[in-house]
């Protein structure tokens, strides 16, 4: 980490978090210096952090939590994390969309912030089983009235996950007679052994319907998500279509997924850096192997 006065707060405690993650734990001492800023204001962050659940404070400094594969965090915990990465996936999965299209967004922070990329594009249909997604659409209509081509959303029942999903039969049931083109998919952990995985069993379940109604399924996940394994697993890195991540992600596991996905999009890379792409849409782009950076779109 280099020196910074300036780094906003969120960027901050990303930094940190990092750290800790990387190194299994540091002092306020270390993070004074390498960051630039007080011992108070990396204290802050270090409260911050904890009251999140991502960390837990010890005397002089913070070590990682120890999750449990059952722990799953609430809506709020998670939708503090690592807010840059999401928006640049969101704005990037969104280039994926074609007005008049059929699609899914499954619960989770990430596909809560493409929502909201999405409430311009014409003519959507959404199937959702997030409370939250769903009231995106819904708040954008009441704010704005009925305006021609608003999405129409579809939101399953089921019961309510911390992650605020709806996930169980009457989900499932509601999922299985319904076909999208697209499913734009949030996860609690991803790795090349487990695959895509979940501490929430229902939640699993209820994946799988999801993966299994959509002709293409697009996995939107930060790279803290990557090395992280739930308890159930519900799809295959072969069963995933796109994955959009971040520039967080380092350049081996980009490789190690570059070898089981037909694409990756890394969003929020420089525009003129080394590796970077044309960012063409890559809606219609063909089904060949290959790593992209993006600002905001990218062709494979």
């Amino acid at each position: 980490m280099s020196e910074n006065q300036n780094l906003l707060a969120e960027q901050r405690r990303a930094l940190i978090l990092d750290e800790v993650r990387r190194r299994g734990g540091v002092r306020v001492n270390e993070l004074t210096r390498k960051l630039g800023v007080s011992d108070m204001t990396v204290r802050r962050d270090l409260d911050a952090l904890a009251r999140l659940g991502v960390l837990e404070k010890v005397h002089g400094g913070a070590v990682p939590v120890a999750e449990a594969s059952t722990h799953e965090p609430g809506f709020e915990a998670k939708s503090g994390l690592e807010l840059s990465a999401k928006e640049d996936i969101a704005r990037t999965a969104a280039t994926l969309v074609a007005p008049g299209t059929a699609i899914a967004l499954s619960g989770g922070t990430t596909t809560y912030a493409l929502a909201h990329q999405l409430l311009d594009v014409p003519d959507l249909t959404v199937v959702t089983n997030s409370v939250r997604v769903a009231d995106v659409f819904h708040s954008a209509q009441r704010s704005s009235g009925q305006r021609q081509g608003a999405a129409t959303v579809v939101l399953t029942g089921g019961v309510r996950t911390p992650s605020d999903s709806l996930v169980g039969p009457v989900a499932d049931q509601a999922i299985a007679a319904l076909h999208f083109d697209v499913l734009f998919l949030g996860v609690h952990g991803i790795s090349a052994e487990a695959g895509l995985s979940t501490p929430n069993l229902a939640e699993a379940e209820t994946n799988r319907r999801l993966v299994r109604s959509a002709r293409r399924v697009v996995v939107v996940a930060d790279h803290t998500k990557w090395g992280t394994v739930g308890l159930s697993s519900f799809a295959t890195l072969e069963q995933v279509d796109t994955l959009v991540t971040d520039a967080g992600l380092p350049a081996r596991a980009r490789a190690e997924i570059s070898e089981q996905l037909r694409r990756l999009l890394v969003a929020g890379a420089p525009e003129d850096s080394a590796d970077s792409a044309d960012t063409t849409a890559a809606t219609d782009a063909p089904d060949t192997s290959g790593t992209a950076t993006a600002g905001n779109s990218a062709d494979f």
